[in-house]
């Protein structure tokens, strides 16, 4: 096994000789090896682990990018029963890690190529990178971004003077569409994550965490998207510290590496979720799934409430505020600490970006609450008699109530829809126990998308009057004309009985609709759902819809 027998101060290069920092021995001479272009770099199929491990030791990165520390995180810490370290990428210039791949690739490239200009794909911190590394280097850059892109991600590129083209919706689709640039424009292409020279880069990040912490490590916890992160970390901690577990975190709905490994080979997604934009990949790297498939231990998948109730969490200790993708990684260390029941161990969780729309912050606060497990959602039938509603509050009690909607439905009964402050994971179904025993009909809808997003929003009872009604959830892109091109898709002879739309200051939107579709028109509707290509659920068998709705 490598051991480090010294430290290299952020900045400084590399040097052999008597006195300068060295890379570390192995019964022979120095790793301290100057890898000069692009032309020497071997297929990734033929770079070993210790030809990473050289190449991370010898990465540029320190010309445009900073030591980022490594933060306790007390409350977060105190909360688990472990002690949680922040890697606190997002306080890198450009407010992500991205910069350390992109400049040490460009960094690398003969005068030639960088001569011609570089393009890249990118959803947004990779195009910073891309573009902070241009404007050091002198050459020009265009970056092509996927249109869900964050406006402040796309400001940010433009402010460093590097060309934006908006293309497509997702991360794969600016990809192809670069990919067709750089023949046309004979433009070198800077890959975001599927390269020898991306990935040494940012393995830095694991280089400076072994040199910041030298006591034990029991896991460290990054963001999946593409696999460049993770691949670097990986090669690089699996090569000094192997007793340390990496843990790739991805959310439910951009899972690509996940399954990949799980079936060993790579899937593409035909579709990925849109709130964690800087994970949002449908197909990850040939070498970083190499990579990823033989050095990380473990994976675990969280979901939009538990990353927003992540940035919460990072806000507490920190008083930053990450995006979705920088929070990714925190989120999973919660649920992973929990799911393993670990207790007093130690934890990194990489910070990797902090480029949050500010408009944003209002579905995060409103969804942390539920991600934390501080808020739960019930519907509570009661019958309409004397002395029930004062009933049904005295089994609250004292807890502190977050929403409270109410309607009589009928001469004999009604319908609630509440929300309650807990203090713990499982305690929503304890408290619908307790109200079912004390003769309320309850539904736990605290892990219910419908009704967290649209149903708390539109009780008022249900109609008589309507017949053949489907109920379906969609999400797209959210951008001018987006609404407007979903309603004129709509067959003039469903009508539209139910319609709920909120925007939340995400960069997607959410819909709720309910269609009067006759049974003859199941195949052409089934053929519309196809042809609009958004993101939809069925929801017409939703117990809350037909509880408040119907």
């Amino acid at each position: 096994m490598y051991r480090l027998t010294g430290a290299r101060p952020p900045g400084a290069a590399p040097a052999c000789g008597a006195g300068g920092w060295r890379g570390p021995r192995r019964q022979g001479p120095s790793l301290c090896v100057k890898l000069t272009g692009s032309a020497s770099v071997p297929k990734p199929s033929r770079i070993m682990p210790a030809d990473y491990l050289k190449r991370i030791l010898n990465a540029k990165v320190y010309d445009v990018a900073v030591e980022s520390p490594l933060e306790a995180a007390p409350q977060l810490s105190a909360r688990t029963g472990n002690s949680i370290l922040l890697k606190r990428e997002d306080t890198q210039s450009v407010f992500s890690f991205k910069l350390r791949g992109a400049y040490n690739k460009m960094a690398n490239l003969p005068p030639k190529a960088l001569a011609k200009g570089v393009i890249a794909a990118s959803a947004g911190n990779h195009a910073q990178g891309v573009a902070l590394s241009a404007q050091r280097l002198g050459c020009r850059a265009v970056i092509v971004m996927p249109v869900t892109t964050p406006q402040v991600k796309i400001d940010a590129v433009r402010a460093r003077d590097a060309e934006v083209v908006l293309f497509g919706e997702s991360f794969t689709d600016a990809y192809n569409h670069a990919k067709e640039l750089e023949r046309r424009q004979k433009l070198t292409f800077v890959h975001p994550f599927d390269d020898p020279d991306v990935i040494a880069g940012q393995g830095t990040i694991a280089m400076e965490i072994l040199r910041q912490h030298n006591g034990p490590l029991d896991a460290i916890f990054v963001a999946v998207g593409g696999g460049g992160l993770i691949s670097g970390v990986a090669a690089y901690i699996k090569q000094l510290r192997p007793e340390i577990r990496i843990v790739g975190v991805q959310t439910h709905d951009s899972d690509a590496m996940m399954q990949s490994v799980a079936r060993g080979r790579r899937v593409t997604l035909p579709d990925v979720g849109l709130f964690s934009d800087g994970t949002a990949v449908k197909l990850v790297g040939e070498e970083t799934f190499r990579l990823t498939r033989k050095y990380v231990d473990d994976f675990i998948a969280v979901d939009t409430d538990a990353i927003c109730a992540a940035i919460k969490d990072v806000f507490q200790d920190t008083r930053s505020v990450l995006e979705p993708a920088g929070a990714l990684a925190v989120a999973g260390a919660k649920h992973y600490l929990a799911q393993h029941r670990w207790k007093d161990k130690t934890v990194v969780a990489v910070a990797c970006g902090a480029n949050m729309n500010f408009d944003r912050l209002r579905f995060v606060s409103e969804r942390a609450e539920v991600g934390e497990a501080r808020e739960a959602v019930f519907a509570v039938t009661m019958p309409e008699q004397r002395g029930s509603f004062r009933r049904f509050c005295e089994l609250i009690g004292s807890r502190s109530v977050t929403e409270f909607n109410y309607r009589m439905s009928n001469a004999q009964q009604a319908h609630v829809f509440v929300g309650l402050e807990i203090s713990a994971p499982g305690e929503s179904t304890r408290i619908a126990a307790n109200f079912r025993r004390n003769g309320f009909t309850a539904l736990d809808l605290t892990q219910d998308e419908v009704s967290k997003t649209h149903l708390r929003h539109m009780i008022g009872g249900g109609s008589g009057i309507v017949e053949n009604e489907l109920l379906y959830r969609f999400e797209f892109p959210e951008r001018p004309g987006a609404l407007m091109r979903f309603l004129s898709s709509m067959s003039p002879n469903w009508n539209i009985s139910l319609f709920n739309y909120r925007n939340q200051g995400a960069d997607y939107g959410r819909i709720l609709v309910g269609l009067q579709v006759p049974p003859a028109d199941k195949k052409t509707f089934a053929a519309f759902l196809q042809e609009l290509g958004y993101r939809h659920w069925d929801e017409s068998a939703n117990p809350a819809y037909r509880l408040f709705l119907r």
